[in-house]
């Protein structure tokens, strides 16, 4: 017997590193070790890689404070209701919540961290990151480095069209719009929800050589503007197209264009290594809080910062509104919530549409992350967290609809 079980203990470990082997020659063993040390995603993903530092604004705009704490926390009711919670301060501590901030009209009505977190701790950002990604596109259109969204992705990245003449197709508008028809496996572990070492999901997070790898083996799976897949590639190889038209790292290009000039802090990108120096555009962008609030009230205010336009109204207005002449048959069902109520997605950003016609959009990240902005109510909420346990984009969507009713009467 015990013979039986050590043959079998030396099968299952030539197994294993058979496979881990086989990863490490498909991807690479910088790859394997990530996946195996890491493996699920957490807001601490950010201090196992490399960064490149984005500095802040020598002068940038403090808000003034109307706290409104007791009511703010009274809007969480039915999530306490929901999951069981008798406190505000327990649905906190049990829906790993970093922070919360509430703002309207330029007046802080509710700004707290919880956890272990403060005002001075980086937030990691997940896939709230594309929606900076998307306004650094109109920065460099409006440059005149970039000529239109409508241009092929392979005017900025010409080694494309000899993989494949059908990169030719694929317009910068397509990857703002999620439309673009490239192939993103999604494989997950049998039984669980976890994500199996080939999922695009995994490998675009931890690989170490992304530029190579998207440049090289990332491949065309549809047409262009047919359906909506939520493909983090869309992001990376906007990245790619920023670079190569400005001739900058998206860090400093987003430090140049945006952090130095109404930022109260630093922040960084993560990037997949020292030697490739790609940044993780889809989701490893690391900020304070109250900065992903400021980025929401710049587009609240259609662009505009203390009277200087940093991008233009109408890349505002056309990045937050609902596709135009579009099929409802291109997103998935969960888009549509009930007849009069809906989800929808534009260029990187994500809109909640209320049966009234009243509407909010958001960005939005794993484990919690929102840039959560009610235009008609001039209020922009970030919520920052570590789970989806207990937290959602419905609550955001929820407490608009209390905010609405309680504040215009």
């Amino acid at each position: 017997m015990k013979k039986l079980v050590m043959s079998l203990t030396i099968f299952l470990f030539a197994l294993v590193c058979a496979f881990a082997l086989l990863l490490s020659i498909q991807y690479s063993p910088t790859y394997v070790f990530r996946l195996v040390t890491m493996h699920v995603a957490d807001i601490n993903d950010y201090q196992f890689f490399p960064k490149r530092s984005i500095e802040e604004s020598n002068s940038p705009s403090n808000f003034q404070s109307k706290s409104k704490e007791q009511y703010i926390e009274s809007l969480f009711d039915r999530r306490l209701e929901v999951s069981g919670f008798d406190s505000f301060d327990d649905w906190a501590l049990k829906s790993q919540t970093t922070s919360l901030i509430v703002i309207r009209n330029d007046e802080i009505l509710y700004e707290k961290y919880f956890n272990g977190f403060s005002k001075e701790s980086y937030f990691h950002s997940q896939s709230m990151a594309k929606s900076f990604i998307s306004f650094l596109i109109k920065v460099a259109i409006d440059e005149g480095v970039i000529e239109s969204v409508d241009d092929s992705i392979v005017k900025y990245i010409p080694f494309l069209a000899e993989r494949d003449f059908r990169f030719n197709s694929i317009t910068i508008r397509h990857l703002l719009e999620m439309r673009s028809g490239l192939k993103y496996t999604a494989h997950y572990i049998p039984f669980t929800n976890i994500h199996s070492p080939w999922h695009d999901e995994a490998i675009g997070y931890y690989h170490n050589h992304m530029r190579d790898r998207l440049l090289n083996d990332i491949e065309v799976e549809n047409d262009p503007g047919e359906l909506f897949e939520y493909n983090n590639y869309n992001t990376s190889f906007l990245g790619i197209i920023i670079e190569n038209a400005t001739g900058k790292t998206v860090s400093n290009y987003l430090e140049e264009k945006l952090w130095q000039q109404i930022m109260e802090y630093d922040a960084y990108f993560s990037l997949d290594s020292r030697e490739s120096g790609f940044e993780y555009m889809p989701s490893r962008l690391v900020a304070r809080a109250i900065d992903y609030a400021r980025f929401g009230m710049l587009y609240l205010n259609k662009g505009e910062w203390q009277r200087k336009q940093l991008v233009s109204a109408s890349w505002v207005k056309q990045s937050l509104s609902e596709i135009s002449n579009s099929s409802p048959d291109i997103y998935p069902d969960w888009f549509n919530s009930n007849n009069c109520e809906r989800t929808y997605y534009s260029f990187h950003w994500w809109g909640h549409v209320n049966c009234d016609g009243t509407k909010q959009f958001f960005a939005t990240g794993n484990l919690g992350q929102n840039i959560y902005v009610i235009p008609d109510l001039k209020i922009v909420i970030v919520h920052t967290g570590n789970s989806l346990k207990y937290y959602g984009d419905q609550d955001m969507w929820h407490i608009a609809k209390l905010l609405r009713k309680d504040l215009i009467k």
